[in-house]
């Protein structure tokens, strides 16, 4: 990343560290741009990974979603923090009795972006696909620098940093990968740039299958497939267990005789991932620090 594009929220947010909150600041986010008269005290929050973030640096949040939450936010599902709607529908009534500050969206509320914004001012932090890495730092530095948080995130920064290169050292030499996502009994398959893509772009796992085409929803995919493909590594998310839902486990889905004789599985080479860091709350710091120590752990063994 160049150091202009390090340098653009400290830039944008110059006039908060020098306590001047007359003018209005511009910010520079993944919608657009959104002009704020000072540092914002009220905020409401429908991304998970910015509640991630704001949580491990202790920032309290004034409202948030209806949601089933990971174990790391569990307290958010209480009565003490006011409920906004749910993570793609906003309760505008509720939001506008809360008279916030600022609100901040993410993948899943985007598309409320310009009706919230009637509301209050609103920033997205929707990680960039195609630079999911350097946007999840600078969403990171963003915040930060909106609630004084900036010694923090560059410390964790740093920590995601190095741990991160050492993980690349060892997965890119460890052999190709097949992430697959399962759910209500289905399975789909992910391959770089995709919203699971980390272990590719990130780690340097080769794909195992190079025909995969970035996808918000992946390819619907059979155990004969998984087969077919026989991937050194396979990493797995079990989507009903992020989100709470009955189903047949993604363990118990895979524990069949035809993906018993991929070289992953016989290896001992399947991954069951944080299915809340990487599904729920992605993009958050606490979250992406957690899914590079998991997938770190399971080279070592």
């Amino acid at each position: 990343m160049s150091l202009l594009h390090r340098l653009i929220p400290t830039l944008l947010l110059a006039g908060f560290a020098a306590g001047i909150s007359a003018a209005p600041l511009t910010i520079r986010h993944a919608s657009g741009t959104t002009e704020l008269k000072e540092r914002p005290q009220k905020v409401l929050v429908y991304d998970l990974g910015a509640l991630d973030t704001l949580d491990a640096l202790g920032v309290k949040v004034a409202g948030v979603p209806a949601a089933h939450m990971p174990p790391a936010l569990k307290r958010y599902e209480g009565k003490e923090f006011p409920k906004i709607g749910s993570l793609f529908d906003p309760d505008y009534e509720a939001v506008a009795a809360a008279a916030p500050d600022l609100i901040i969206v993410g993948s899943r509320a985007r598309a409320k972006f310009a009706e919230l914004s009637r509301i209050a001012p609103v920033i997205d932090v929707t990680p960039d696909a195609k630079d999911y890495l350097g946007s999840t730092e600078r969403n990171a530095r963003l915040l930060g620098q909106l609630f004084g948080k900036e010694a923090e995130v560059e410390r964790r920064l740093r920590q995601l940093e190095v741990s991160s290169a050492a993980l690349k050292a060892r997965a890119s030499k460890a052999g190709n990968a097949l992430i697959v996502l399962t759910t209500g009994g289905k399975i789909s398959a992910y391959g770089p740039g995709s919203r699971f893509g980390a272990i590719h772009d990130q780690f340097g796992m080769p794909p195992a299958d190079t025909s995969l085409k970035p996808s918000t929803h992946g390819q619907a995919v059979s155990y004969e497939y998984i087969l077919k493909i026989n991937p050194d590594w396979l990493f797995v998310v079990d989507r009903d267990s992020a989100i709470g839902n009955q189903g047949r486990a993604a363990a118990q889905l895979l524990d069949n005789p035809v993906v018993a004789r991929t070289r992953a599985w016989q290896s001992k080479h399947v991954i069951y991932l944080d299915p809340a860091a990487i599904y729920l709350t992605s993009g958050g710091l606490r979250s992406e620090q957690a899914i590079v120590d998991a997938v770190a752990r399971a080279f070592a063994n």
